[in-house]
């Protein structure tokens, strides 16, 4: 079960509905690569469906599931997992990744819950990662998730990370806006946090925008342009780990394209600094 990345490269840009015309009529030359959520788009057919297929054949494409729920009290969602294998089947899509959280027990929540920071969590989740790699035949990467609050914690998020990565097998999906809003959530730093992790287990990473709701309190949007400290910590990043393959998330509050681009080139700039 290899990682199935190499076709990875360069700045990618998460792929949207609201996005799909502007793509569509520019030919975005700066983008190497894009990403959807497979919730939004399986079972999908018609005109959207076979817009998606001119996407999946002309671009790499990697996959950042919403749903699946890693942490769970509940079953995994075995009927989601194969709808998701045989997306990425007809897709030719190498590469899931899923959020470090949880999302549903008896329903569903429709957000992103903080798994508990705890040794018994990491086995837990690291057995679903498993079995979730299992279903689908491929080696996932899970994301470091922002959160606000952290009820039952025995250890440091970054141990609580690190842990999962070694006892499931997994890769990383590393955010590095989370990075920078955990940090200033929870009073961390997040130069400390980047050195504890693993260089050889990063897939690739993402960055985005978020609100600044006061001076101790910032939330996880992926709605606003990406902030300078934000960018100052991906080119440290890339100083730690080299120039990974990095991925603008952007979900609503929609800029004109060629502004979406513009930080997509940004990415490039920081990517061809740290390669010389």
């Amino acid at each position: 079960m290899g990682n199935n990345l190499t076709a990875i490269r360069g700045a990618g840009l998460g792929l949207r509905r609201d996005i799909l015309d502007d793509l569509e009529n520019t030919e975005p030359k700066n983008v190497d690569f894009l990403e959807v959520a497979p919730e939004n788009w399986i079972d999908v057919g018609g005109p959207i469906g076979q817009r998606l297929h001119a996407f999946t054949e002309k671009f790499p494409f990697v996959t950042h599931g919403l749903s699946l729920s890693l942490g769970s009290p509940a079953p995994l969602d075995y009927v989601l997992l194969e709808k998701i294998k045989k997306f990425l089947d007809l897709h030719h899509i190498a590469f899931y990744t899923e959020h470090l959280s949880y999302c549903s027990d008896a329903g569903h929540l429709y957000d992103l819950m903080p798994i508990p920071f705890t040794n018994d969590a990491i086995k837990y989740v690291a057995s679903r990662i498993q079995d979730t790699q299992n279903i689908l035949e491929r080696k996932i990467a899970i994301e470091n998730v922002s959160y606000y609050a952290s009820p039952g914690q025995e250890i440091s998020e970054l141990d609580f990370l690190n842990g999962i990565l070694e006892e499931s097998g997994c890769m990383l999906l590393l955010d590095i806006n989370n990075v920078y809003v955990n940090s200033i959530n929870h009073k961390y730093d997040p130069l400390h946090y980047l050195k504890g992790l693993p260089r050889d287990k990063i897939a690739y990473m993402h960055i985005a925008g978020h609100s600044q709701e006061d001076t101790d309190l910032v939330v996880d949007t992926h709605g606003a342009n990406v902030i300078k400290p934000v960018w100052d910590l991906l080119q440290c990043a890339y100083k730690e780990f080299g120039a990974i393959p990095t991925l603008l998330e952007r979900d609503f509050n929609f800029p004109p394209i060629k502004d979406l681009l513009t930080e997509v080139n940004t990415i490039k700039k920081y990517q061809t600094q740290a390669q010389t």
